[in-house]
């Protein structure tokens, strides 16, 4: 922890304590409100900039900043975190990293601002974690593109200024090759959307999407045609790392509920915690949420330091998605009928845990990716 590293996080706590506070997180989330209002505050922050080198108009700390930001912001408001994540995971690495020197001078000095965001439309009814089964095609037309298809459970996407749209631009009908990416106006003609009611991360809202022949510049493109799916698959190692960061700080305050009930409720004469099971459950929720803490440094790490980490993002995500299942589990179960209650932190941290084991690569899928660095098992996508 450096002097600079604590001011950032001190700027963090102090834009949290003023926005959102622990009653308003939860009007928020009773009023399924997302936190969009927020972002131009996190712009002059200078907390999206600290993502971008400095020679592309950031601060350029490095990525172990960057996730130490993520966990405050997990532990203080998931849906801070969570639009944090999406400003800086679908829109400024995939543009730094593969978008044209058009996209990127149009669109980072937006993002870096607050007056802006992308959403990714991968998932399709039929390619969920087989995203190589997209089936949404873009043809050539004169002066550009034309999309028909079908995205599924894309998060954001109606308040987002561009959807970064997969599909299928050459003859292949599956797999990784022929898929491209383009940058389309969500509010472009052609582009419905349809809210889908879920049951938790309410500040989250998430949309089916259909687009009917819309129609798009050839300078829509990112980067190389017929090469998205790799494209996707170099940056997915940085969405992963901030899921993992965000949850573990989303662990981390699930925790700090559960030791402070367990200290305060008195149960036949004695504090709960003084009971050798409930201490016990603590000290393992203890000792799972820091050992997902040092595999989200380490990966940040290797990530600052330009190192190969799809194995390490892999097994991160994995470890930091089910420690914030199992302690928000375990958490609901010490505070009995107070975390049950509508109004509990807990309970809310509990019913958004569900949806990380299976966002941004279900863990099945990265078990195997897991495996097959290892020389094991079939080959299979992740």
């Amino acid at each position: 922890m450096t002097p600079e590293r604590a001011a950032i996080l001190d700027s963090v706590g102090a834009f949290l304590a003023r926005h959102l506070p622990p009653e308003e997180v939860r009007r928020r989330d009773a009023a399924h409100i997302p936190p969009y209002d927020l972002l131009p505050e996190m712009g002059r922050l200078g907390l999206f900039a600290l993502a971008v080198p400095e020679s592309a108009g950031g601060l350029g700390p490095g990525w172990r900043t960057v996730a130490l930001v993520q966990e405050r912001l997990g532990a203080g408001a998931y849906c801070a975190a969570s639009i944090f994540n999406r400003v800086v995971g679908f829109g400024l690495v995939p543009l730094l990293t593969y978008g044209s020197e058009r996209q990127r001078g149009e669109l980072v000095p937006l993002l870096l601002a607050g007056e802006a965001f992308c959403a990714l439309a991968l998932t399709e009814p039929e390619a969920g974690s087989d995203a190589a089964a997209i089936r949404t095609r873009a043809e050539r037309v004169a002066g550009g593109w034309r999309l028909h298809g079908r995205k599924s459970w894309i998060s954001d996407a109606k308040a987002a200024r561009w959807l970064i749209v997969a599909a299928r631009s050459g003859p292949e009908r599956e797999g990784p090759r022929g898929v491209s990416l383009f940058l389309v106006p969500s509010g472009a003609p052609g582009v419905a959307m349809t809210p889908l009611p879920k049951i938790g991360n309410n500040c989250m809202p998430c949309f089916d999407i259909a687009l009917d022949g819309v129609t798009v510049s050839e300078d829509a493109l990112m980067g190389e045609e017929g090469r998205g799916f790799a494209q996707l698959m170099a940056t997915l190692h940085v969405s992963r790392a901030s899921m993992a960061a965000a949850v573990t700080g989303a662990a981390e305050a699930a925790v700090g509920i559960a030791l402070a009930h367990a200290k305060g409720r008195l149960q036949f004469g004695r504090p709960l915690g003084a009971f050798q099971a409930v201490a016990h459950r603590l000290a393992d929720m203890r000792i799972r949420v820091d050992l997902s803490r040092l595999m989200v440094r380490h990966l940040a790490g290797l990530i600052e330091d330009g190192l190969p980490c799809r194995r390490e993002a892999a097994e991160a995500k994995v470890v930091a998605t089910e420690t914030l299942r199992d302690v928000t589990e375990a958490g609901m179960q010490i505070l009995a009928s107070a975390g049950y209650a509508a109004e509990s932190d807990m309970q809310r941290l509990w019913r958004d845990a569900r949806l990380y084991t299976f966002g941004e690569g279900a863990n099945e899928v990265l078990r195997d990716a897991i495996a097959r660095d290892m020389g094991l098992g079939e080959r299979a996508r992740a």
